[in-house]
């Protein structure tokens, strides 16, 4: 971009900013920064800018910016959630096309800002990750790049298996926000790094819980994996019960954009449209934005796309509380014109289950054409349900738990041997045998003795077990 682009970007950023608070918005102080590809796909990549090193995140770049090299994709916006918030926008866009970015990142961050599954995110996670990797770095020197990397695949084969809710449930109970009794101050804290410190906070923490063992039964069904191991593991070192508090830590601050992403991508989508109609835009920028938006927001062959499901919804929404029926009035107390401060309120209080389950009514399954497809017979992919109420459930049944199986610690001292016993709760899929048999072998590295997993295969109830030579099924 040439400094007349630039400046021209500056000043269309106020008024984005004026109209955005003029619609009652709050977000978050944002920056934005003009980066080239290579920046913008290495932060889409890794996620936040500055975490550790690992192949899987290479890997993502290397398809993201290939498939972007190759003009089949392009990402336009990424936005990382912390006060204040960070938008980063391609210096190849068009000044309307980052007008648009800038837009839907307001909308991103009013959203972080003001739902309340973001209300206990650490705002300063840049700085953690910073921390965590050059704690990472430290062991990579110390014990070797290929032993750290290859426990960190272990680790990171099970990174979703957390349990957003136990530091509630656990702050109740008089403890501090990440579970575990704050350590005492020491006389040379003040002399540590940000680092050290969280470093000393983490293994006081898990040394507190190590002491009494019958907390480990007390815990038990355990659905947070990453934690039970972490603390319990009969043979983890130091440094390897940090790297998991590490992963666990990041996993919990993406946890509520996993719980949100189809309402906070049609949140975004739908203020960049209301804040776009507002600027007064020359007749060329109007046609590129309306191209730009229809894209943004049209449906995908053969899966469902968040911002325009999002979209949709919330238009809905705001156009039945605009427009209650006398029968609404009467029995809900609903005003005509009240559409814009129901959106307000969803976008506080809703997640995508909440959202999807409240929200998404019969006519717009009809007008999204929604319906369930399935694979019969390992042949064909076969339209299996149109009824709008069993599509509902079962968009609402692949968000729970972010899409991936339930699973849950039963007995960490199965056979009275120091054994995991893990199980699966079974809601009508079966796990993929193959995948499974090599997630044991990865937890069979963190836990140091025999895992079995109890789950249902063929419609029979089975047990996967690994004792760190051979696989058994039983």
């Amino acid at each position: 971009m040439n400094d007349k682009e630039v400046k021209e970007l500056e000043k269309a950023l106020e008024q984005i900013w004026d109209i955005a608070v003029k619609f009652g918005l709050d977000p978050f102080p944002t920056k934005f920064e003009i980066v080239p590809a290579t920046v913008m796909y290495e932060v889409g990549s890794y996620a936040l800018p500055g975490r550790y090193s690992h192949w899987t995140f290479g890997k993502a770049y290397h398809k993201m910016k290939m498939m972007y090299d190759f003009g089949l994709s392009k990402i336009y916006e990424v936005v990382i959630n912390t006060n204040p918030s960070y938008g980063f926008l391609m210096e190849t866009n068009s000044p309307l096309q980052n007008k648009l970015v800038i837009a839907h990142v307001l909308g991103h961050t009013d959203f972080f800002k003001n739902n309340i599954y973001f209300s206990r995110t650490n705002r300063r996670m840049v700085e953690s990750v910073s921390s965590h990797a050059g704690r990472m770095t430290g062991y990579e020197f110390k014990y070797g790049r290929k032993t750290v990397e290859r426990f960190l695949d272990a680790v990171l084969s099970i990174e979703e298996h957390i349990d957003p809710d136990l530091f509630i449930k656990r702050e109740k109970r008089g403890r501090d926000a990440e579970g575990a009794k704050k350590p005492k101050e020491g006389r040379f804290d003040d002399l540590m790094t940000a680092g050290e410190r969280e470093a000393k906070q983490v293994f006081t923490s898990l040394d507190d819980e190590r002491i009494d063992e019958r907390r480990r039964d007390e815990q038990l069904p355990a659905k947070d994996l990453l934690h039970y191991i972490a603390t319990y593991s009969p043979t983890l070192t130091d440094w390897q019960r940090d790297v998991v508090t590490m992963i666990r830590e990041e996993m919990q601050y993406f946890v509520p954009q996993m719980q949100t992403k189809t309402i906070n991508e049609g949140w975004a989508s739908l203020i960049h449209s209301r804040i776009m109609r507002e600027l007064d835009l020359p007749d060329k920028e109007h046609l590129e934005f309306s191209e730009l938006h229809a894209g943004v927001v049209s449906p995908h062959k053969g899966a469902l796309n968040p911002y325009y499901v999002g979209y949709k919804i919330l238009e809905d929404i705001e156009r039945r509380w605009n427009n209650p029926t006398r029968e609404e009035q009467e029995k809900f107390g609903r005003a005509v014109g009240g559409g814009w401060a129901k959106l307000l309120e969803v976008r506080e209080l809703d997640n995508d289950v909440s959202f999807l389950r409240n929200y998404l009514t019969e006519d717009l399954c009809e007008e999204l054409d929604l319906f369930v497809y399935e694979l019969v017979d390992d042949e064909e992919w076969t339209v299996t349900e149109k009824r709008w109420k069993r599509v509902r459930d079962t968009l609402v049944g692949n968000m729970t738990n972010f899409g991936f199986p339930y699973i849950v610690v039963m007995d960490g001292d199965y056979n009275r041997n120091r054994e995991l016993y893990l199980k699966h709760e079974y809601e009508g899929s079966e796990l993929d045998a193959k995948y499974a048999r090599k997630v044991l072998e990865h937890v069979f590295t963190l836990w140091g003795r025999t895992v079995h997993l109890e789950t249902i295969m063929d419609d029979e109830s089975t047990v996967l077990s690994f004792d760190g030579r051979e696989h058994d099924e039983r």
